[in-house]
């Protein structure tokens, strides 16, 4: 099922732009996350969510990026045919044969 998304691509831009302009004026990425948050209408842990997805977009933080991991959902291989699946072994070993 997938979620609704409550804040538009523009509002989520906008909000981590203001985070990443005005991070130097806050002692951590934290504070500046929880100043900002309420002006956008969010929570502050949504929000650092965004900066650190947006960080990890651009190579500025390590991780898997959005489009890669996109890539790898959609590049997932069922089983192949000459063995049998999980829920095949299960029946199997559930009939007390083996699998």
């Amino acid at each position: 099922m997938k979620k609704s998304n409550k804040f538009s691509p523009e509002v989520r831009e906008r909000a981590v732009r203001m985070v990443q302009e005005h991070r130097g004026e806050y002692p951590s990425l934290w504070a500046a996350v929880e100043s900002i948050a309420p002006k956008i209408g969010c929570v502050p842990q949504t929000l650092l969510e965004w900066v650190k997805r947006v960080e990890v977009d651009t190579g500025t933080r390590e991780g898997v990026t959005a489009g890669l991991a996109a890539r790898e959902r959609t590049s997932i291989r069922p089983p192949s045919a000459g063995r049998p699946g999980p829920c095949a072994a299960g029946a199997a070993r559930r009939e007390g044969r083996r699998g």
